[in-house]
């Protein structure tokens, strides 16, 4: 997924205005980049691997009438790059086809790249070869790629630009007789263009002809491949220790003995079931219609739901529009810990419910650098209550949250966070008792949060190396989610009842993917909670899913009996993404979890 924009002007154009909508693109991804333009007598393709404000600034297309290009975030390919020129053909592409390899047998053509897009160039080559006009290509790429397409296609010969979108990430603009187009509408009102239009049927425009073929040229300038190659090991997957675990748990629930601060009564009730209040007791429907009324619009998008592709989240987005009948943009902050099948799904919903998707990507090199020196810290003196910080990352999703809403202009936020979804251990095992009276997942106040701090830096004298470079982007993060006041804030899960068995069976309707190395749909597209679940479950012989399993059984949703047998399963070690998450950070998988099976048990 990427920013794509482009001007097609008369004369020369805007420098000013083209560094605005590269400036915008790069919120978008900055992993790589690619532009194409008009160079007096031919096109022009540069691709790099870095940042597209350093590739611009290389090339200096400002002269050229025609210039457009993309930045991009990390998706499926490994070393291919936009823009994608096959068969003549050139295409920069916002989103991501999850049936690509469906379609080459389909169309008879193989592909030569890695990259999905790549499809999108042999459709529309071979529309045009059988007589198709160019207003149909359109037509013919979508009633065959699933997922987002949202993308500029360049016809060199026939002197034309086709822009289409199937989800509605893509907008055109006038200003002084030139035509620009970007992923969002906010880049196109910076720069001042009037007539600002959601592109979703095809629009054609006219380019400058040519008989000669583009010249691509490609740029080098990583050291690494952010995205890991996939190379598996069944001496190291050996090294993952799943033993059972003989704990007295409670006779209600499923809590072990090893819960932070947990004890028993003569029953041997445990006292998180004795003080338990039910959390999935949703108010009426109808006021949440009330409170969403006075923020409809006849026009244009009316609400913002932030959207990690996962399943709780889906499944939101999916009663937002199918329910509520709202108009929704979905936003989605990467931080790098989002894996490509979490990327796919958000694809899916987006192109099959025909939502905006606007993508916040921070720098995902610097990002998983900052948990890369988090981790040698910890591992240096390992602390269940400091497992927390290598996800302290994330949480500028709290922040981008405003800048969403003041870019679009959008105030209402639905959240689609589970009820069910409440771990005190997390910060038991730093020594906070656990507040049953917290009605939240998360959990705010400026007290809280300063005895939170307090203790963890207690625990980080023991390991100096948590004082590195990256904590101010922990301490700013967790800012913006405790302290930050939120403003038109609803939880969906308020409203509606969570139902495991209902949310699944209608995702399955979206055709929505779920890992192939655990059964479990929760947080299967987050490439870090693998990881630390293995260390809570090596360590203190359970993990989140007990937690999560023993409030299903308070719910009365579940009995004990299946709680126990599906964290049997939930728990097992998953091999592929831990070992996908200790390459994405730089950390040798062998000698991670040697430390970490070498932690004293707390059992």
């Amino acid at each position: 997924m990427c920013g794509i924009f482009g001007i097609v002007s008369s004369s020369t154009l805007l420098r000013d205005d083209l560094n605005r909508l590269i400036r915008r693109a790069e919120q978008r991804g900055r992993d790589s980049s690619g532009l194409l333009f008009f160079q007096g007598d031919h096109y022009e393709v540069s691709r790099a691997d870095y940042a597209i404000t350093r590739l611009v600034h290389e090339v200096s297309p400002y002269h050229s009438q025609v210039v457009m290009g993309h930045s991009r975030l990390i998706t499926n390919g490994l070393t291919d790059n936009q823009p994608v020129v096959r068969d003549n053909v050139a295409v920069i592409h916002n989103g991501i086809i999850v049936n690509h390899e469906e379609i080459w047998p389909h169309i008879q053509q193989s592909p030569a790249l890695q990259i999905d897009t790549e499809v999108i160039n042999a459709i529309a080559a071979q529309h045009l070869s059988r007589g198709g006009e160019v207003d149909g290509i359109a037509e013919a790429v979508l009633q065959l790629c699933r997922g987002v397409v949202a993308c500029a296609l360049v016809l060199p010969k026939l002197g034309k630009l086709c822009l289409f979108s199937n989800n509605g990430s893509l907008y055109t603009g006038h200003k002084a007789g030139c035509i620009y187009f970007a992923s969002e509408s906010f880049p196109l009102e910076e720069v001042g263009c009037d007539t600002i239009v959601q592109v979703r049927d095809s629009v054609v425009l006219d380019i400058p002809a040519t008989e000669k073929p583009m010249q691509v040229s490609d740029r080098a300038g990583r050291a690494g491949n952010l995205i890991p190659p996939l190379t598996f090991s069944a001496s190291e997957e050996r090294l993952l220790e799943y033993h059972p675990h003989n704990l007295q748990r409670c006779t209600r629930c499923i809590l072990p003995s090893t819960m932070p601060f947990i004890s028993f009564d003569s029953q041997g009730v445990c006292n998180y079931c004795r003080h338990y209040k039910p959390r999935n007791r949703p108010r009426p429907k109808e006021e949440l219609f009330e409170v969403v009324e006075q923020y409809r619009r006849t026009e244009g998008n009316d609400c913002i739901v932030p959207f990690s592709g996962g399943r709780d989240s889906c499944y939101g987005l999916h009663l937002v529009v199918k329910e509520l009948k709202m108009k929704p943009v979905t936003y989605t902050y990467d931080w790098g810990m989002v894996t490509d099948l979490g990327r796919r799904n958000i694809s899916r919903m987006c192109a099959e419910l025909g939502v905006e998707n606007i993508i916040v990507a921070d720098d995902i090199a610097k990002k998983r650098r900052n948990i890369r020196m988090n981790l040698q810290a910890w591992l240096k003196s390992p602390h269940l209550g400091m497992i927390s910080i290598l996800t302290a990352g994330d949480k500028h999703f709290f922040r981008h949250i405003e800048t969403i809403k003041q870019q679009t202009g959008i105030s209402l936020n639905l959240w689609g966070i589970n009820p069910l979804e409440v771990t005190h251990f997390k910060a038991g095992f730093l020594g906070i008792p656990p507040n049953f009276e917290e009605k939240r997942v998360y959990s705010h106040g400026a007290m809280k949060q300063l005895r939170y701090q307090y203790l963890r830096l207690k625990a980080m004298l023991q390991s100096p190396g948590y004082f590195n470079s990256s904590l101010w982007d922990t301490l700013s993060g967790e800012y913006y989610r405790s302290f930050t006041k939120k403003t038109d804030y609803y939880h969906i899960f308020d409203y509606w009842r969570w139902d495991e068995r209902l949310i699944e069976d209608t995702l399955d309707q979206y055709d929505w993917e779920r890992a192939p190395d655990t059964q479990t749909t929760w947080r299967i597209g987050d490439g870090t909670a693998a990881f630390y679940n293995y260390i809570y479950y090596t360590v203190a012989g359970f993990t989140e899913h007990d937690t999560f399993r023993s409030n299903q059984i308070r719910e009365g949703d579940i009995s004990r009996d299946e709680a126990l047998a599906l964290v049997q399963e939930e728990n097992t070690p998953r091999y592929p993404n831990i070992k996908w998450y200790l390459d994405a950070v730089g950390l040798d998988f062998q000698e991670v979890i040697k430390v970490v099976n070498r932690i004293p048990r707390l059992y």
